[in-house]
């Protein structure tokens, strides 16, 4: 692959930590037993993708490898609320799509260009002032903030095109990309000139053009990893159209019906789906038969027997490229657009052990509840459904977490609190 173009790559994300809350005390002149002024702490700032449509590659990601967003500040005296720490904006291209990496499971596809959450920031720890009541008037405690979300992300960018020019090596995809568009493509008469894919508009009149994705490295094996197929392959699942050109001439010494059922096959292989997409099929070098024309007619009846139309042309002396430009334009008018990937990731459940594994700390009758798998818990339970609220109390006390507090001595009436939920105590 070549090393200016990279379309994979693994990274680390992770959100900014919430601000711990304030322990303080309202002091001043003349105003005696000011209570307790504790203020929150910021929420950390979360990891957000946004697309930059400057952006072609995916080669920034192989320098840095760890993004972390900023932590929230702690809260301070006077009611005054630490400061949220600041989101940090990944940008990438457009028709990334973002995969978790131990599952490889999609969690967002970037073609639509909407900036996307990946990991949300810590909320902060709440001060003292919360934890005031007639009978607890200076709380000397106040709760840390939590931590953010982090993932090990792998993106893979996906060409966004409307046509892909598939085929075997050297058959002159090169040289029609850069006919029918203003793209420069390496052309040379060597398998594998092109590395990486290129893209090229073609302006078909006023107001008409589409996006033109030349794939390279197609041969035989390509999707069980032979030449360069298996890299870039995925970039033709954006296509709408695909447009495979054969070499008619014979001067590789290949038959085209042979290469044609080849290519079609490992399209097949590769997706099902991507197969049924539909083609036209372009018989290139026409130029160099001259009046011999019996591999021209056996790949056109191979082509329609397929349901493909069937065009003659050469790409080195320009004859039937405008045609086949006007036959990209008439069918990408009656097709679709390919729908966005569907994310299919889902968050790990928690994994529920015991009370041992929880840190349980009081003061007076305040009890503050903490642990890893208790945090993912609350998160994921909705206290609003009373049958969500009952599962969530089967869990702690199969987990042994009310008989643990039990034996440290708490008492009906008292508060427990458990990150974002305060309850009072009852037997």
């Amino acid at each position: 692959m070549a090393a200016s173009f990279v379309d994979k790559a693994r990274i680390t994300i992770r959100a900014g930590n919430g601000g711990a809350g304030a322990v303080a005390f309202h002091r001043e002149k003349y105003m005696a037993a000011g209570g307790p002024d504790g203020g929150d702490g910021g929420r950390g700032g979360n990891i957000i993708f946004t697309v930059d449509d400057n952006m072609s590659t995916l080669m920034d990601f192989r320098y840095k490898r760890k993004y972390v967003a900023e932590n929230g500040m702690p809260g301070q005296g006077k009611r005054c609320y630490g400061r949220d720490g600041e989101s940090l904006y990944i940008k990438v291209p457009r028709g990334t799509i973002i995969r978790d990496t131990e599952t490889g499971a999609v969690m967002h596809d970037m073609s639509t260009g909407e900036d996307w959450v990946a990991a949300k920031g810590g909320r902060g720890g709440w001060g003292n002032m919360h934890f005031a009541t007639p009978t607890r008037q200076v709380p000397h405690f106040a709760k840390p903030g939590l931590p953010g979300e982090s993932h090990d992300v792998t993106l893979e960018l996906k060409l966004l095109a409307d046509v892909g020019l598939v085929g075997f090596p050297n058959v002159g995809k090169s040289t029609l990309l850069s006919v029918v568009s203003k793209a420069h493509p390496k052309i040379a008469n060597y398998h594998f000139t092109t590395l990486y894919p290129n893209l090229g508009v073609v302006y078909v009149d006023e107001g008409r053009s589409f996006v033109m994705a030349d794939i390279p490295g197609i041969i035989e094996g390509a999707s069980e990893g032979a030449g360069l197929g298996h890299d870039f392959l995925r970039h033709i699942d954006r296509c709408r159209l695909l447009v495979h050109l054969v070499d008619v001439s014979g001067s590789e010494g290949r038959d085209p019906v042979e290469d044609f059922d080849a290519i079609c096959s490992e399209l097949r292989e590769y997706s099902p789906e991507l197969a049924e997409r539909p083609m036209i099929v372009a018989a290139n070098k026409c130029d160099l038969l001259g009046d011999e024309r019996e591999n021209i007619e056996r790949l056109r009846r191979m082509a329609e027997a397929s349901g493909c139309e069937f065009f003659e042309l050469s790409a080195a002396t320009h004859e039937g490229t405008r045609e086949l430009v006007q036959a990209c334009a008439r069918r990408l008018a009656e097709l679709p657009p390919i729908a966005p990937f569907e994310a299919d990731y889902v968050p790990p459940e928690p994994v529920i052990e015991s009370a041992e594994d929880l840190e349980i700390s009081h003061f007076d009758d305040m009890w503050i509840v903490e642990g890893p798998w208790l945090q993912r818990l609350v998160a994921t339970v909705n206290f609003s459904d009373y049958e969500s609220r009952m599962f969530f109390d089967r869990v702690l006390r199969e987990a042994g977490v009310f008989e643990r507090m039990e034996q440290m001595g708490v008492k009906d009436g008292d508060t427990v609190s458990m990150y974002d939920l305060m309850f009072e105590y009852k037997d």
